[in-house]
């Protein structure tokens, strides 16, 4: 399978602007199975609660409707962040899958919230992680900080996990993230992990770029590096057997010593 990336600086506010780009970029990339967009992708992150409450939608709503005529026009699946107007009111920082027949596959919400920005913007997101197949390859989520909780990605892999997507918003000076722990996550899940970041600017917030595909072995497969741009790597399934042959964590484990890590 074929993922590409697109890292771009946010367009904050523009709904038919940011699918207009992705339009664009799709249509300028053929022969991509999936092509992953960062956190908030429809209307930029730093917007403000009272503009995610504006411009938030169902996850079928009609920006869901726009992004299924694309993938099925250029024949990939999008993965995409937006803001989730719940049936429950609530308002998500959301991202779903949907195929390349224009079929919703997956809709995750954030479930870690980040800072005062997050907060004040979004409700976290219950217990949902899911895992579903895309073109013969088992698929989780998550989104930007749940990624730095190490029980998100374990828990996907268990479950059956070998690709993690996860759109993201990752600003400086948390350029270590973007290096290390995506490499970290793959290496020691031993699947592959997908980060796709904003570059430039948004208000105060400096984004670090720096989107990558991490391998099962920990390696950079596609990197970016702070510039917008696209990058794509064909994930090899051969690389998930080759990582369990030295060592095997998910076998290894000992669950009956780590009752403690989900205590308060």
């Amino acid at each position: 399978m074929r993922v590409a990336l697109y890292q771009c600086p946010p367009l904050q506010l523009d709904i038919a602007g940011n699918l207009k780009r992705l339009s664009l970029v799709a249509q300028h990339n053929p022969g991509v199975d999936l092509l992953m967009l960062p956190e908030m992708f429809l209307t930029g992150y730093n917007i403000g609660q009272p503009a995610v409450a504006q411009l938030a939608q169902p996850h079928d709503g009609d920006a869901a409707r726009a992004i299924a005529q694309i993938a099925k026009a250029c024949n990939m699946a999008i993965a995409y962040g937006y803001p989730e107007l719940g049936a429950d009111g609530r308002l998500y920082n959301s991202a779903q899958l949907i195929d390349c027949h224009g079929q919703p596959l997956l809709n995750y919400r954030k479930t870690h919230l980040f800072g005062t920005l997050d907060h004040a913007q979004f409700s976290a997101g219950e217990e949902a992680y899911p895992v579903v197949e895309l073109n013969g390859w088992k698929v989780g989520m998550l989104i930007c900080y749940d990624l730095e909780f190490p029980e998100n990605t374990r828990r996907l892999a268990l479950a059956g996990a070998q690709l993690i997507v996860v759109p993201t918003a990752n600003m400086q000076p948390y350029d270590f993230i973007a290096d290390v722990t995506v490499r970290s996550r793959a290496f020691e899940n031993q699947c592959y992990v997908a980060y796709a970041n904003y570059c430039g600017r948004e208000d105060t917030l400096h984004y670090c770029g720096q989107s990558s595909i991490a391998a099962p072995d920990g390696q950079q497969v596609a990197l970016a590096q702070r510039d917008e741009t696209v990058i794509a790597a064909e994930l090899d399934p051969q690389k998930l057997t080759d990582a369990k042959a030295g060592n095997n964590y998910l076998a290894d484990r000992r669950p009956e010593l780590y009752g403690a890590l989900s205590a308060r």
